[in-house]
């Protein structure tokens, strides 16, 4: 599968030899890969310079999310979330990944109540009590990218818009402990269905969660709904996100054709997700921006 020498340099960058380094890491990939396991290409699997690079735009994203946490109230535009969001990624010197990314218009997307993702900030769209909202920061800091969203009540809002948003943090957080070395990437779309289909609500099955880090959308594609013990077995290195898009009602979504990005419940229902961007280790997931 891998050829290369065992005194050879490891193909890792470390600088060791192949035998003391990644030789039996490969030899055990390998060895799923004969019995018929769907494992990672090398290109998946990040690189110790690479995951660092990561791990600070991870710090980046998680510093302009918190400033969203400290801004967003009833009255303001989805517009000024945007310039926040622009300003303090450029004095904190990153660069907002949205921007211009196959022609979207602004530096972060703002997704409320039935808006499952992709929405575009508009100055006459204004926060009103009772909304629910998405705030998705993407950030490219020295070429590494993170990723990651939060949902947001507006004020007072009704219990059926807080269960949902509670609900879809909790699939997200049991999906996570799913993300285990050695595992299975069925498994993590399997606890994150489970969960929310238990609450009487869907997950959206055409947009899930990718690969980061390098790039905006890398391989693999992370699917919310599984079935345990399939798909692509997990390894330490892997980045990607987990993303679930739960809805109140059904599961189908329709696009704005208008517009070209935004992405609605096509019964009108409500819509609630949370994103992480996550490292595969040994010792567990390591959420690096959130």
């Amino acid at each position: 599968m891998y050829k290369i020498g065992r005194n050879d340099p490891c193909w890792c960058g470390r600088g060791a030899k192949y035998k003391n380094c990644h030789l039996a890491f490969d030899q055990k990939l390998e060895n799923y890969a004969i019995m018929g396991v769907e494992v990672p290409e090398r290109n998946m699997i990040k690189l110790p310079d690479q995951i660092e690079g990561i791990r600070h735009a991870g710090v980046i994203n998680n510093q302009i999310l918190d400033l969203v946490d400290e801004f967003i109230k009833p009255g303001i535009s989805t517009e000024d979330i945007n310039t926040l969001v622009h300003e303090n990624t450029i004095k904190l010197g990153g660069i907002p990944a949205p921007l211009n990314f196959e022609g979207y218009p602004k530096s972060v997307c703002t997704s409320i109540n039935e808006v499952v993702c992709h929405g575009i900030p508009d100055p006459g769209r204004i926060l009103q009590e009772g909304d629910i909202v998405n705030v998705d920061v993407t950030t490219i800091v020295n070429g590494y990218y993170a990723d990651a969203s939060r949902m947001y009540c507006i004020g007072k809002v009704s219990p059926e818009a807080e269960k949902l948003v509670r609900v879809a943090k909790e699939s997200l957080e049991l999906g996570l402990k799913e993300a285990r070395a050695w595992s299975h990437l069925g498994n993590v779309g399997a606890a994150i269905s489970e969960h929310v289909y238990a609450n009487g609500y869907t997950v959206v099955r055409e947009i899930g969660g990718h690969g980061v880090g390098l790039d905006f959308h890398e391989e693999p594609w992370v699917s919310h709904i599984g079935t345990r013990g399939t798909d692509m077995l997990l390894v330490p290195g892997m980045i990607f996100t987990i993303e679930p898009m739960v809805n109140a009602g059904n599961a189908d979504v329709i696009h704005d054709e208008e517009d070209g990005w935004t992405v609605s419940t096509k019964d009108g229902s409500l819509s609630a997700q949370w994103e992480y961007t996550i490292l595969i280790t040994e010792d567990g997931p390591e959420v690096l921006a959130r």
